[in-house]
């Protein structure tokens, strides 16, 4: 089969000359479409319930916090932390001392 043999083609060929285009015949019009109500739905079945959520325990109390026992551990843990850094400082300080002593010797 060729595209000469499909008349559908016979719109987009050249005219011979002085001949008039041919004319394509109009399509007709589509209708319009109706409404389509939605599809009819199904009963849930006998006996169904939505999930229900069981209420859990309130929370428990919490303890009463005990103030001056958490300064005492603030107060004992800042000495400590001061403590290991005058200590990594010291240790740091004689390296200096001790590379800048080879450096010159």
């Amino acid at each position: 089969m060729t595209n000469a043999d499909r008349a559908d083609d016979a719109y987009w060929r050249r005219p011979p000359d002085g001949a008039a285009a041919p004319r394509r015949d109009p399509v007709a019009a589509a209708p319009e479409p109706g409404y389509e109500p939605p599809p009819p739905s199904t009963p849930p079945p006998a006996g169904w319930r939505p999930p229900v959520v069981v209420p859990t325990a309130p929370p428990r109390d919490m303890p009463a916090q005990q103030h001056a026992r958490i300064d005492e551990e603030e107060r004992a843990a800042r000495t400590i932390t001061y403590g290991v850094g005058l200590v990594a400082g010291a240790v740091v300080l004689v390296l200096i001392i001790m590379v800048c002593a080879r450096l010159v010797g």
